[in-house]
C-alpha cells in the first residue's frame, strides 16, 4: 500500500519567531495535492479500502476532507462521492469536482452530511470518516516522522482542532519518536470549540451549533480518542476569535507568501497573538494544515465584515 501524500516543507519562520521569542518551524502542509494535511490519513485509508475491494468511496466533508477523498479516488481510479452541508462554499464544491468527484449537498451541519453518507454504504461502496479513524491517524502521524527525520526536536507542537484527526495523529507520531513529553496546544475558534469545551467539563460534549465562519472546525463533537489522549499526554487548549483567525491568515500570506483558511489561521494567531502558554517554549512546531477552499477575496470579504 503506498502513501499518496508527499513530503512537505519544514521551515524556520523569522517573523513568527520574533513576535513569539522562540524558534518556530512551520511544517507547510497547504503544499499538500489536495491543499491540506487530509491527505496524509485520509490517502491512507483510501488505498487500504481499495487494496481490500472497494470500488466507490463516500465521504462526507464540507472542504478538506473531501478535496482528498476525491484526489484519492482520481489517483486510485475509483469514483468518489461528496456529501457536503449547505455551509459549504462554492470554492470548496469546485475543488472537489475538479478531482472528479460527486458532490451531494445535504443538511445544515457536517453531521447531517455524515448521516447521509453513511446511508449510502454498501459492501462495495465504503465511506471514509473524515477524522475518527486509527488508520488515518497513523497517516497523520507521518507528519512528525518527517519532522525528526530533519532533526528538529520541538518542546511544544501548535495546531487547530476540528475533529481531532489531526490531533490523534500528531500525539502517535510524537510518541512513536520518542517524543512522548511534547505538550500539545490545540487551537480552536470561538463557535466550534467542541475540545475547549470537553476538557473544561470533563467529559465529551456536544455543541448545539457551529457559529463559527471556520466551518472546517466544525465538528460539534471531536472523536473519543482525541479526549481520551488527556489522560496520557499534555494537550492544552486555546480559543481564538474568528477576527483573530482571519487577521493569523492576512498577516502569514504577507510574511510568507502562503494562502490558508481560518480554521489554519487558528493555530498561526497562537503565534501572532504571543499566547502565554508558549511563554517559556523554546522550539515551537507549527502544522501550518492548509485550506484549499479559501481565496484572498473571500478573506478581505471576511476581514470587513468581523471589522
Amino acid at each position: 500500500m503506498s502513501d499518496l501524500h508527499i513530503r512537505t516543507p519544514l521551515i524556520e519562520s523569522l517573523p513568527l519567531s520574533r513576535i513569539i521569542g522562540s524558534r518556530v518551524w512551520l511544517k507547510i502542509e497547504s503544499l499538500q495535492p489536495s491543499g491540506s494535511f487530509k491527505l496524509r490519513g485520509i490517502g491512507r485509508v483510501c488505498s487500504h479500502c481499495v487494496a481490500n475491494g472497494a470500488r466507490e468511496l463516500i465521504s462526507s466533508s464540507g472542504g478538506n476532507a473531501g478535496i482528498a477523498v476525491a484526489y484519492s479516488g482520481r489517483k486510485l481510479g475509483v469514483p468518489v462521492t461528496v456529501v457536503v452541508p449547505g455551509s459549504t462554499s462554492s470554492r470548496a464544491i469546485e475543488l472537489i469536482r475538479q478531482q472528479n468527484g460527486a458532490v451531494i449537498v445535504h443538511g445544515e451541519t457536517w453531521q447531517e452530511a455524515h448521516a447521509r453518507a453513511v446511508g449510502m454504504t454498501t459492501a462495495e461502496r465504503v465511506c471514509i470518516h473524515p477524522f475518527d479513524d486509527p488508520l488515518l491517524w497513523q497517516g497523520h502521524a507521518t507528519l512528525i516522522d518527517e519532522v525528526t527525520d530533519a532533526g528538529v526536536s520541538p518542546d511544544a507542537v501548535v495546531l487547530s482542532v476540528g475533529g481531532g484527526g489531526l490531533l490523534c495523529g500528531v500525539i502517535e507520531g510524537l510518541r512513536s519518536n520518542s517524543l512522548g513529553e511534547v505538550p500539545v496546544l490545540g487551537v480552536e475558534t470561538a463557535g466550534a470549540a467542541s475540545l475547549a469545551g470537553a476538557l473544561a467539563a470533563g467529559k465529551l460534549i456536544e455543541l448545539e451549533r457551529i457559529t463559527s465562519i471556520a466551518t472546517s472546525l466544525g465538528a460539534k463533537k471531536v472523536a473519543p480518542q482525541a479526549f481520551e489522549y488527556r489522560l496520557r499526554h499534555e494537550i492544552a487548549s486555546l480559543v481564538v476569535s474568528d477576527r483573530q483567525a482571519v487577521d493569523a491568515c492576512l498577516r502569514f500570506a504577507d510574511d510568507h507568501r502562503v494562502l490558508v483558511e481560518p480554521a489554519c489561521g487558528a493555530a498561526l494567531a497562537a503565534i501572532y497573538e504571543d499566547a502565554e502558554w508558549l511563554k517559556d517554549k523554546t522550539s515551537i512546531l507549527v502544522v501550518v494544515c492548509g485550506g484549499a477552499g479559501v481565496t484572498m477575496e473571500q478573506l478581505r470579504r471576511w476581514e470587513k465584515q468581523l471589522a
